[in-house]
C-alpha cells in the first residue's frame, strides 16, 4: 500500500510533462495507475470474502510512537475498488472531455492523481492521525480541482467554500481523534476501538468526529457547499462529488458505527441530520432546471440516506449501507458523465433548452435510463437490491427505526420524482420546444458512463456474489433473529410493498412537476447556505473592525499589547501557581550590586531621555552592564560576545538614527507616560519572577553539566562555549547562521530593491589603481563639503590592521580560549565600521573590495561543506576530526576540523556587517549625494556638525 501511495505521488509529478508531450491522450497513461490499483484490490477478493485483512506498518515518528499503519478490510476494500475503478474511467473520459488546447490540463492531471492517491490512503489508514493527514489532503486537492478555472469567480468562490467547510469539520474531527487516541494510549484504529472511553468525554469526542464526517459528506447542516462545487468540470463532479470525496464522511461513519452505534449521541445525530438532508435534498432536486444541479442535490439527498443506514447499527442496515454506497457511486458517477456529454454535444444543461435528444442519441439515453433505474431502485439493478435490504432493515424495529422507515420511503419517492424528471428533461421531446442540435458522441466518450451503468446492473444480477463479499462487514454487527442476505428476489415482502409505494408516489410527483411549476416558487428564507454567507460576511466585518482598532501603525501600541499579554498570562500563572513564598539572596558579591545598579540607572535614564542618540547610548550601557555581570560570574567568552554585539549594535543604530530627527516626538500625555511606566515595571517584575522560577524549577540534572567532558573528548577543545557551538550543537549554529544570511538579504532587499539592482550590494567600487600609482587610503578629496575627523583617521590608520589580525587570532584561538568565529567576525566587522566612519563609502569599498552577498554565500558554503565532507568520509554530518601533527621547529600541532565550520561562521558575520554598512550606510550616502533623497528634517549628523 505504501508502494502504491509512492506511485501516486510519482505519477502526479510527471503528469504535467506527459500532458505537454501527448496532450489529452496522456490521461490514458495516467489512468493506468488507478486501474492497477483496482486490479490489486481485486486480487485480494478472496481474503475479503473470508473476513481477512491486509495490513502494513512502517515507522514514522518512533519517538512519538507514530507509525504509517495501513489496514484493508471489507469496507475499505469496497471503497478502494470505487476510488480506483471509477478514477480510471473518469480519467479515460477526461481524455475526450477536454480539448487539445485546454488551459491547465497538466495541472488537472497532476492534482486528480494526487487526489486519487489521497483517497486511497484515507480509506486504508489504520492510524487516526494518518487518516487525518489524508483527509486534509483530499480537501486541498478538491479545492484545486473545483477551482480548475481560476478565471471564473464562481469556481474560486466554490473552491474556497468547499475548503473552508471541510477544513473546519476536519479540525473538529482531529480534536475527537486526539481525545480517543490519548485515552487509548494509541492511535491505531484497530486498537482504539477496544479501549473506548465513556461519559461526557466520549460524547464530546463523538460530536467532534461527526462534525468532520457530516461536513465532508455534505450532510445537514453542511449541505450548502456541494451544489456550489458544481462549478468544477464535470469529470471532477463525477469523481469527487459522486464516487470519492463526499463518500469519505459516510465511509468514516460506516467504519466507526460498529463501535459507537449504542453510544449517545452517535445514532441520534446521524438520524436527525441524515433525515433532514435526505428529504431537503430530494425536494430541492425536484425544483432544479439545470441537470448538473439536479444531480448535485440528488447526491446530497442520497448521502443523507446512506448516513442514516450506515449509522443505524443493525446488521441488515450495514449490509444495505455498503450496497447503497457502491450502487450510488456507480449510477451517480455515470449520470454526471452523461450530463457532461449532453453539455458538450448541445452546449446546455437546462432542461427547457433540451428537446428530442433521446431520439437522436439513443445509446446515450439508454445509458442514462439504466443508471436512473438503479438510482430509483428498479430491478434488476444493484440499487433495487440495496433499497430492498434498507427497507427490510428498518421494518423490524421499534419506534425509532419505524420513524426512519417513513423518512426513507418519503425520500425514495422524491428520488423517483427527480430521477424521472432528469430523464424527461435531458432526453424527452418537448412539444413546445425545438429539437436541440447535438454533435455526435464517440464510443470512447460514451464508454466510461456506459461501463459504470452496466456495472450497477451486473452487480444487481450477481446479488448473491455481492452478499458474500459484503457479509464480513455486516457480521461486525449483531445479526438479530435472522441473518438477511442480498438477493434479487425475496418474494412478496413488506419491503417490496414499500418499494412499490415509493415508486408510484414518486411517479405521481414527477407528473405533478410536468403539469405545473407553481410549487417551484416556494423558497426557504433561512437555509444553511444563507447562514454561511451571513457568518462569513460577519467574520470579514469583524476582522476589518478588529484590524482597524488594533493595527493602528503605532509601534508603542503593538509593543504595549504584547507586553500586557505577557504580564496578564505569565503573571497570572505566577500569582496563582507560583512557588510562593520563596527565598532569594540579593547578591553574591558587591560587584554584582554595582553592575546591577549601572544597568538599572542606564535603563531608567534611557526611558526618560529626549534625544535619540542619548537613549541609544544609554541602552548600550545597559548591555555593557550585562557583560560585566558575565565577567563577574566567570564567563569571559559570553562577556566578550556581549561587548562586541553591543558595540556593533550601537554602530548600526547610528547609521539609522542619522536619518531621523535628533529628538523624539512631542512628550506624550501624562496619563500615557504613567501607563508606559506601569507596564514597564510590571514586565520587569514578571520577567524577574519567571527567571527565578525557571532557574529554581529544574528537577532533573542539566545536560550542560556533561558539556565540559564532551568538549574535551568530542570536540578536542577546552573552551566549552565555542566547542558547544561548532561541535556539540553544530546543527543549532547552522540554523542561526542561515537566519543571519536571510536577515542580511532582507535588509539589502529593502534598501537596494528601490533601484531593482541587487548587484549594487557591492557598492560603488573605486576604479583599480594605475600601474605605479601609490594609493593612499583615508585621503580622498572632500567632495561633499564635510570635514573628516583627523583624530579618527589617525586612530584608524594605527588600529585597522591590528584589529583585523586580532579578529583572526580570536577565530583560531576560540577552541581553547575566549573567541571563536562569531566573536572574530564581530571584531572584523567593527574594523570595517571604523574604516567607514573615518572615510565614508569609498574607504569601505577599498577596505573590503568584495560583494557582501558572495561573502555570505561563501561562508554558508564553507560551513555546509564541512558537514558534507565529514559525511562523505564515513562520519556523521558536522562530525569533527581531531588531528595531531609533529612539525619541525614548531612541535606538536593540534588541529580540529570544526575550525573550518568556524571559518564559515566568521565569513557570514563579516558579510552581515558589511552588508548592513553598505545598505544602511553607503547606499543611503549615495542617494543623499545624488540628490535622490532630499533632507526634509534635521538629523543627528547635522546636529553633531
Amino acid at each position: 500500500m505504501l508502494v502504491l501511495l509512492a506511485c501516486y505521488a510519482s505519477v502526479a509529478m510527471v503528469a504535467p510533462a506527459l500532458v505537454r508531450w501527448l496532450g489529452p491522450k496522456a490521461l490514458y497513461a495516467v489512468a493506468v495507475l488507478p486501474a492497477a490499483t483496482f486490479a490489486w484490490a481485486l486480487s485480494h477478493a478472496g481474503a475479503m470474502r473470508s473476513g481477512g485483512a491486509v495490513s502494513e506498518s512502517y515507522p514514522w515518528v518512533p519517538q512519538l510512537g507514530q507509525e504509517l499503519s495501513f489496514r484493508m478490510t471489507t469496507f475499505p476494500w469496497v471503497m478502494v475498488l470505487l476510488v480506483s475503478g471509477i478514477g480510471a474511467l473518469v480519467l479515460i473520459y477526461s481524455a475526450h472531455y477536454f480539448s487539445e488546447g485546454e488551459i491547465g490540463l497538466g495541472r488537472f492531471a497532476a492534482v486528480f492523481v494526487g487526489f486519487a492517491g489521497a483517497m486511497f490512503g484515507l480509506v486504508v489508514s489504520d492510524d487516526l492521525l494518518l487518516l487525518y493527514v489524508f483527509w486534509e489532503l483530499t480537501s486541498v486537492f478538491s479545492y484545486l480541482l473545483i477551482g480548475h478555472d481560476p478565471a471564473k469567480r464562481a469556481s474560486r468562490w466554490a473552491a474556497m467554500q468547499a475548503l473552508l467547510v471541510t477544513t473546519f469539520g476536519g479540525l473538529a474531527m482531529l480534536v475527537g481523534f486526539i481525545m480517543l487516541g490519548e485515552h487509548a494510549g494509541t492511535y491505531r484504529i484497530s486498537e482504539v476501538i477496544d479501549q473506548v472511553p465513556g461519559g461526557a468525554y466520549l460524547v464530546v469526542a463523538l460530536v467532534m468526529i461527526l462534525l468532520g464526517a457530516l461536513s465532508k459528506s455534505a450532510v445537514f447542516p453542511f449541505s450548502f457547499w456541494l451544489p456550489n462545487a458544481m462549478a468544477a468540470p464535470t469529470p471532477v463532479s463525477a469523481y469527487l462529488h459522486a464516487a470519492a470525496m463526499v463518500k469519505a464522511g459516510v465511509f468514516l461513519i460506516g467504519m466507526l458505527t460498529p463501535v459507537f452505534a449504542s453510544d449517545l449521541p452517535w445514532q441520534q445525530v446521524i438520524w436527525v441530520c441524515g433525515s433532514i438532508t435526505f428529504l431537503f435534498g430530494g425536494w430541492t432536486a425536484l425544483r432544479q432546471t439545470d441537470l448538473k444541479l439536479m444531480l448535485a442535490y440528488g447526491t446530497i439527498s442520497q448521502l443523507g440516506m446512506i448516513s442514516i443506514v450506515l449509522g443505524s447499527g443493525f446488521r441488515t442496515a450495514a449490509l444495505a449501507g455498503a450496497a447503497l454506497l457502491a450502487g450510488h457511486a456507480l449510477f451517480k458517477a455515470s449520470l454526471f458523465l452523461v450530463v457532461g456529454i449532453v453539455d458538450k454535444s448541445t452546449g446546455t444543461r437546462e432542461i427547457y433548452s433540451l428537446s428530442g435528444l433521446g431520439a437522436r442519441r439513443p445509446a446515450l439515453a439508454a445509458v442514462a435510463i439504466v443508471a436512473v433505474a438503479s438510482m430509483v431502485g428498479l430491478p434488476p439493478t444493484l440499487g433495487f437490491v440495496a433499497k430492498e435490504a434498507m427497507l427490510e432493515a428498518f421494518w423490524d424495529g421499534g419506534a425509532g427505526p419505524r420513524a426512519m422507515l417513513i423518512v426513507l420511503v418519503a425520500g425514495s419517492a422524491l428520488t423517483v420524482g427527480y430521477g424521472m424528471r432528469f430523464l424527461w428533461g435531458a432526453f424527452a421531446t418537448k412539444p413546445d420546444y425545438d429539437d436541440s442540435p447535438a454533435e455526435p458522441v464517440g464510443f470512447g466518450f460514451l464508454a466510461s458512463p456506459a461501463l459504470l451503468a452496466l456495472a450497477g446492473l451486473g452487480a444487481g444480477l450477481l446479488a448473491a456474489e455481492a452478499d458474500g463479499l459484503l457479509a464480513p462487514y455486516a457480521d461486525l454487527y449483531p445479526a438479530g433473529e435472522h441473518a438477511y442476505h442480498l438477493a434479487l428476489w425475496h418474494g412478496i415482502t413488506p419491503a417490496l410493498g414499500l418499494s412499490v409505494i415509493a415508486l408510484s408516489t414518486g411517479f405521481a410527483l414527477y407528473l405533478t412537476t410536468r403539469r405545473t411549476n407553481a410549487w417551484r416558487a416556494v423558497k426557504l428564507r433561512l437555509t444553511s447556505g444563507v447562514v454561511y454567507r451571513h457568518a462569513l460576511g460577519g467574520l470579514d466585518r469583524s476582522a476589518i473592525e478588529l484590524t482597524g482598532r488594533t493595527q493602528r501603525g503605532s509601534l508603542p501600541f503593538y509593543l504595549g499589547v504584547i507586553l500586557v499579554t505577557l504580564v496578564v498570562f505569565a503573571g497570572g500563572l505566577l500569582v496563582f501557581n507560583g512557588p510562593w513564598p520563596f527565598q532569594a539572596r540579593l547578591f553574591d558579591t558587591p560587584l554584582q550590586l554595582a553592575a546591577g545598579g549601572v544597568i538599572v540607572a542606564a535603563a531608567i535614564t534611557a526611558a526618560i531621555a529626549r534625544r535619540r542618540l542619548t537613549a541609544m547610548i544609554l541602552t548600550g550601557v545597559s548591555g555593557y552592564g550585562v557583560a560585566l555581570l558575565f565577567i563577574i560570574h566567570g564567563a569571559p567568552d559570553l562577556a566578550l560576545t556581549q561587548f562586541l554585539v553591543e558595540t556593533v549594535t550601537i554602530v548600526m543604530f547610528v547609521l539609522v538614527l542619522r536619518r531621523l530627527p535628533a529628538r523624539f516626538s512631542e512628550r506624550p500625555l501624562k496619563k500615557i507616560r504613567r501607563l508606559r511606566v506601569t507596564i514597564g515595571i510590571a514586565v520587569g517584575v514578571v520577567a524577574a519572577c519567571m527567571s527565578w522560577v525557571a532557574v529554581n524549577g529544574r528537577q532533573a540534572e542539566s545536560i550542560s553539566t556533561l558539556f565540559p567532558d564532551l568538549a574535551v573528548s568530542y570536540g578536542g577543545g577546552h573552551n566549552v562555549v565555542n566547542v558547544t557551538l561548532v561541535d556539540i550543537r553544530a546543527w543549532d549554529t547552522m540554523g542561526e547562521i542561515a537566519v543571519l544570511l536571510v536577515a542580511a538579504t532582507g535588509v539589502a532587499s529593502l534598501i537596494f530593491g528601490r533601484d531593482r539592482a541587487m548587484h549594487r550590494r557591492g557598492g560603488s567600487r573605486p576604479a583599480p589603481p594605475k600601474t605605479g600609482e601609490h594609493v593612499r587610503w583615508l585621503a580622498r578629496p572632500e567632495t561633499d563639503g564635510t570635514h573628516q575627523a583627523i583624530i579618527l583617521q589617525v586612530v584608524t590608520r594605527l588600529l585597522f590592521h591590528t584589529i583585523i589580525l586580532f579578529s583572526i587570532y580570536l577565530l583560531f584561538s576560540g577552541h581553547n580560549d575566549p573567541g571563536g568565529g562569531f566573536a572574530g567576525g564581530l571584531v572584523a566587522g567593527l574594523a570595517l565600521a571604523v574604516r567607514y566612519l573615518a572615510g565614508g563609502r569609498a574607504e569601505l569599498n577599498a577596505a573590503a573590495p568584495i560583494d557582501a552577498g558572495r561573502l555570505l554565500g561563501t561562508g554558508l558554503l564553507v560551513a555546509v561543506g564541512t558537514g558534507a565532507v565529514s559525511m562523505l568520509l564515513g562520519g556523521t554530518v558536522l562530525q569533527s576530526a581531531i588531528l595531531h601533527f609533529e612539525l619541525p621547529l614548531i612541535g606538536d600541532l593540534h588541529f580540529v576540523t570544526s575550525a573550518f565550520f568556524d571559518i564559515g561562521v566568521y565569513l557570514i558575520v563579516v558579510g552581515l556587517v558589511l552588508d548592513i554598512l553598505r545598505s544602511l550606510g553607503a547606499e543611503i550616502d549615495r542617494h543623499r549625494e545624488s540628490g535622490d533623497e532630499p533632507e526634509t528634517q534635521p538629523t543627528l549628523a547635522k546636529e553633531a556638525a
